[in-house]
């Protein structure tokens, strides 16, 4: 049952990834937040937002990311259907961004409200040119082909399946290289 929604959600992404521009908005949880009136510190090690550090994840690639979501708080199961996903390029911009709204660079859940709470002590910067994004079906899957080979964020939100519940952030960094398909689970 998985694998005709996945190829049909893949031929869709590849088709997608070809004829319209990668554009987008912030990750989703919300509109974009304010600007403050206060600037946090500069940041260490070159990780200011740079536009040109993202120019890599431009370049047409054939790699796929299908992704699904599964995630359990004990018995109640989550849904990502109808939300949006997006897939945020790594730099080292974004992977303190990452750092600041998820309290880690390689996977997190979080309650979606905590992060938007964060979201004033994450680097300043606008990725919004640079994300991808596409839309989590009716079965939790979702896909991004023609990917350049490197590290992407996909970041999506989740409530639960049945009932009412804390919305939850889900985030994880994923690695594409050599054309290949990669399977990731939120």
């Amino acid at each position: 049952m998985f694998r005709a929604p996945l190829i049909a959600s893949l031929g869709l992404a590849a088709g997608l990834a070809a004829c319209t521009p990668s554009l987008g908005p912030p990750p989703p949880g919300g509109p974009p937040p304010r600007p403050t009136p206060t600037r946090p510190p500069p940041m260490v090690g070159g990780a200011e937002f740079s536009a040109s550090d993202f120019a890599w994840s431009q370049r047409p690639g054939q790699n796929v990311i299908a992704g699904r979501v599964t995630y359990r708080q004990g018995s109640v199961r989550f849904t990502c259907a109808g939300a949006t996903v997006v897939l945020t390029p790594e730099t080292r911009w974004s992977t303190r961004r990452m750092a600041a709204l998820y309290g880690s660079t390689e996977r997190a859940a979080l309650p979606a409200d905590e992060v938007r709470a964060r979201t004033p002590n994450a680097p300043p910067g606008d990725a919004g040119p640079f994300v991808k994004r596409t839309t989590c079906d009716d079965a939790d899957q979702f896909a991004f082909g023609g990917l350049a080979d490197g590290a992407w964020y996909a970041i999506t939100v989740a409530r639960p399946a049945v009932g009412k519940g804390e919305t939850v952030a889900l985030m994880r960094r994923v690695v594409v290289r050599g054309g290949r398909l990669v399977n990731v689970t939120l």
